[in-house]
């Protein structure tokens, strides 16, 4: 008779064996951070009273439309600036308007280039210091005030800062934040020849 040892088994396949255990832990890790997510308070994220909210965004006259639409892409709980083109910015430099089809693309672009997901007032900024802050797109912008206390992003200057929707705060720019291959796609066709002609 063959005797049978009660116990501890030689394990036949141990890397099989990690792999169950760390599959485990991880669950189980995943389990306990969602469950202390839903009990951090919304007092740990206070915020200032916002002055206008997203549905009187109607109402403030510098933003305009494209503005609004902006602003609508982002998420109401969470905190961001946005270096926002004035509606005149969005006309002269990226030609937009109401009517163009491809419209929503271009300013999910421009959100992707001029948003923070954090607030960044007009007073964290100096004069001829510039702060690197990284957009939601990983753009970088460099920050700054000129001589007249406007707020300068990339070479672009504020017409109005410190506008609060929500939970952003809005600078309106007289231009477009974006990058060189963005500002390229958005020349009008005859500028492209100019520029190829002179090169």
């Amino acid at each position: 008779m063959r005797r049978r040892k009660i116990g501890v088994r030689k394990l036949k396949n141990p890397v099989k064996f990690i792999c169950i255990i760390v599959s485990v832990s991880f669950i189980i890790i995943q389990i306990i951070s969602a469950l202390q997510l839903t009990n951090i308070s919304a007092s740990k994220f206070s915020s200032p009273k916002p002055t206008h909210t997203k549905s009187t965004l109607s109402g403030v006259s510098e933003i305009g439309k494209f503005g609004e639409t902006v602003i609508k892409m982002l998420p109401e709980d969470l905190a961001f600036t946005l270096f926002l083109p004035s509606e005149e910015a969005f006309r002269r430099d990226l030609r937009l308007n109401q009517n163009d089809s491809n419209s929503y693309a271009v300013l999910t672009r421009v959100l992707g280039f001029s948003a923070v997901p954090r607030w960044i007032s007009a007073a964290d900024l100096k004069h001829g210091k510039e702060k690197i802050y990284e957009s939601i797109s990983g753009f970088s912008l460099y920050a700054s005030k000129d001589m007249n206390e406007r707020v300068v992003v990339n070479g672009v200057v504020s017409e109005q800062t410190g506008l609060k929707m929500g939970n952003v705060l809005v600078h309106v720019m007289d231009g477009v934040v974006m990058d060189a291959e963005f500002e390229q796609s958005v020349q009008p066709e005859d500028e492209d020849e100019e520029h190829e002609d002179k090169v």
